[in-house]
């Protein structure tokens, strides 16, 4: 059995999605702090905290667990900067529980959700998982300070780990019923296709004059099932006996905040009305990953276009205006 800690979040729902379809047996955890019970559809939730030892060891006494893939975590950047001792509890602190529990009974392979915030301002682009690490937020650093306590581990332990560095996730099920709900919205597109729907007045272009093909700046997005097969050729990585390792998860394409809005515009036939802002500080004019460690080792290939992330995530938005409203 393989235990999804945030797996009634979005990209855990959707791993958790991929992996049922490939006949994984799953308990999921999830304290619904940003996770929605609708997303674990009708796969087992244990509705509860890292923080609560006492269930972790029930939960590891009780089922037989072979994996453990842990994407329960704040993720907002700007809410870390604000409140960065939360973040550590809920990040660093509940992360070590979990390891805590793992080794008190035996199980010794993770599939952690990490991020590109571990970089930083990058010195080369594209991203290389050897470059140096220099998180500019709160965020970034509890996710680097997880990956290096993971390393430690694999010492002391023998804990086995891949570490699975994120750009833009973005896209949901092709029949939209997964997808993208977070309050408060942070991501690009979800705003965009809010914008499209009437739920805003318009979408804001923070900085019109960066040294890129527009003037806007440029990220990488993955599908969010892309990323969910990175997650399970990584846990079949460790179940088959594999070493400790790090992975960027990216397309190795950029498109700038120019380029998604008139595509989503195209998509969706909606005028969404956009707005140039100033730059916000310490936003990269460019932001793209190689991702040919995890293509060459593991034989991951991301396959859905840029086109099909925003026709599923519009899928999704319009068939759910209000998100799961749960």
């Amino acid at each position: 059995m393989i235990l999804i800690c945030g797996g009634a979040g979005y990209i855990g729902s959707a791993t958790a999605y991929q992996m049922q379809e490939k006949g994984y047996d799953l308990l999921l955890l999830d304290n619904l702090q940003r996770g929605h019970k609708a997303a674990a559809r009708d796969l087992p939730l244990i509705v509860g905290d890292l923080h609560d030892e006492a269930l972790l060891d029930q939960i590891f006494t009780e089922h037989k667990i072979d994996a453990v893939v842990h994407f329960a975590a704040n993720s907002l950047v700007g809410e870390s900067v604000k409140e960065p001792l939360a973040y550590y509890d809920n990040n660093v602190a509940a992360t070590m529980h979990l390891l805590n529990a793992m080794v008190r009974h035996g199980v010794k392979k993770l599939v952690f959700s990490s991020t590109a915030a571990v970089y930083g301002e990058p010195e080369a682009i594209p991203i290389l998982e050897d470059a140096a690490k220099a998180p500019t937020s709160p965020y970034g650093e509890t996710k680097l300070a997880i990956e290096r306590m993971l390393h430690w581990c694999d010492g002391a332990y023998g804990l086995k780990s891949v570490c699975l560095r994120y750009f833009n996730a973005a896209g949901a099920l092709p029949d939209g019923s997964l997808g993208e709900d977070h309050t408060p919205e942070s991501h690009l597109l979800p705003i965009v296709l809010q914008t499209a729907l009437g739920k805003r007045d318009h979408i804001d272009m923070y900085g019109t004059d960066y040294p890129t093909k527009d003037g806007t700046c440029i990220r990488d997005y993955i599908h969010v099932l892309d990323l969910a097969d990175a997650h399970i050729l990584a846990l079949e990585h460790l179940l088959g006996g594999g070493e400790s390792r790090r992975y960027n998860l990216g397309n190795g394409e950029g498109y700038s905040v120019r380029e998604m809005i008139e595509l989503a515009r195209e998509i969706t036939g909606h005028e969404i009305p956009a707005r140039e802002m100033d730059r916000r500080p310490g936003d990269p004019a460019v932001l793209i990953a190689s991702s040919d460690r995890i293509r060459s080792e593991l034989g991951w290939n991301p396959s859905r276009s840029l086109r099909d992330i925003i026709s599923s995530a519009w899928k999704w938005h319009s068939s759910h205006p209000d998100g799961y409203n749960d």
